[in-house]
């Protein structure tokens, strides 16, 4: 789950990481309040999950309060890259002298943490990253050992940061331990004209399996970065949006993990990940059709289920559930195998569905989804 920026900051500051005087607000009106309380200049950030806030008109300076409560105005209710704006932070002003960027993540190819920190921080650190690597450190960090203030040290040394970031990036290894984090990210961590160091934006995303104990986060707080995926959570369906044009369901996160790489492997880019697991109804199976089909950028659906708990007759009653109900456009190839697949099949073959095509195999239907999407 990715913390909302005012969210960050505040575990930013129970670590004792400082960070800048800022209220949250949903009220243009509260707004100007707020900003006469800060000083009167005010920086209004919107309280969107993305990054990119600042390019797309989502962070702004104001002058006084007046200009607040306007700005305010204009700003809740607008679209962030792709997110609607309902909160506001509004922070105090601060002059800065230097930018830097700090951050752990997991690196679950190593099977471990890395700390990641340039002293080329900022809203261009992923250009920086890209063009010039070599000012971007990348330390691996022992979970056993965590971050001391030796090892604090030797990641400000390879990043070129000032040596006292040390007691900060110390800090900010004990937000990712302490709140169950896979990623902390300070960006930009900055040097004020007056010498001190300010947390300016950071970004938390903490590890859902671990929300059983951080239960300071309750389901309020989640939001999906996606609507489909929001809608397909409201369903109880496990869905992830992919930037592809075959559309994906199976049962079973490995059978489904498999059909993304067969389809790729056939020249074709999947457009998200859904696994019905195991015992799903024909409701459920009509209802991930439905999240499937709803996005706009799928051109062929390929349905990949193997029966066990999850009967195939069941699935092809849903398939047709689905068909009958949202009326799509778009072709689907199924494949069914395993406990009762010769009876769906039976059930889909008796329907004769113009758009819902059955393949035997599992890279034969991949093939053919594959085909289907590039001419559709």
């Amino acid at each position: 789950m990715d913390l909302y920026e005012h969210q960050a900051r505040q575990l930013f500051q129970d670590h004792g990481i400082p960070v800048p005087r800022a209220e949250v607000t949903r009220s243009p009106k509260e707004a100007r309040e707020i900003a006469r309380r800060l000083g009167g200049r005010a920086v209004v950030k919107a309280q969107v999950r993305t990054g990119g806030r600042g390019k797309a008109g989502g962070v702004r300076l104001v002058a006084d309060p007046a200009a607040a409560e306007l700005t305010a105005r204009q700003m809740l209710g607008t679209d962030v890259n792709g997110h609607r704006v309902r909160t506001l932070m509004l922070a105090e002003p601060v002059d800065i002298a230097e930018e830097f960027y700090v951050s752990y993540v997991l690196d679950r190819a190593a099977g471990g943490f890395l700390a990641i920190a340039s002293a080329r921080g900022g809203v261009d650190i992923e250009e920086v990253a890209a063009h010039h690597p070599e000012a971007v450190a990348r330390v691996p960090v022992d979970r056993a050992v965590g971050v001391t203030s030796a090892k604090a040290g030797e990641i400000a040394r390879a990043a070129g940061l000032p040596p006292r970031t040390a007691d900060v990036l110390v800090r900010l290894w004990q937000v990712l331990v302490a709140e169950d984090a896979l990623l902390v990210e300070v960006n930009p961590l900055v040097r004020t004209a007056q010498g001190h160091l300010l947390a300016l934006d950071g970004k938390v995303t903490l590890d859902d399996n671990a929300r059983f104990r951080q239960t300071r986060w309750g389901a309020q707080d989640t939001e999906h970065r996606d609507p489909l995926e929001a809608e397909a959570a409201a369903r109880g369906l496990h869905y992830v949006k992919l930037d592809g044009e075959v559309g994906i369901i199976g049962n079973g996160a490995g059978l489904v993990m498999s059909t993304l790489d067969v389809v790729a492997g056939c020249g074709a880019r999947p457009a998200d990940f859904l696994d019905i697991g195991g015992g799903a109804s024909a409701e459920v199976m009509a209802d991930a059709l439905s999240v499937v089909l709803a996005d706009p950028a799928v051109r062929s659906v390929l349905v990949n289920v193997f029966g066990g708990i999850t009967a195939c007759d069941t699935v092809a009653d849903g398939i047709l559930a689905a068909v009958d109900r949202i009326r799509p456009a778009k072709p689907l190839v199924v494949r069914l195998d395993g406990n009762n697949a010769a009876r769906g099949r039976a059930i889909l073959d008796a329907r004769a569905h113009p758009l819902v095509e059955q393949v035997a195999t599992m890279d034969g239907a991949a093939r053919r989804a594959a085909e289907l999407a590039h001419t559709v």
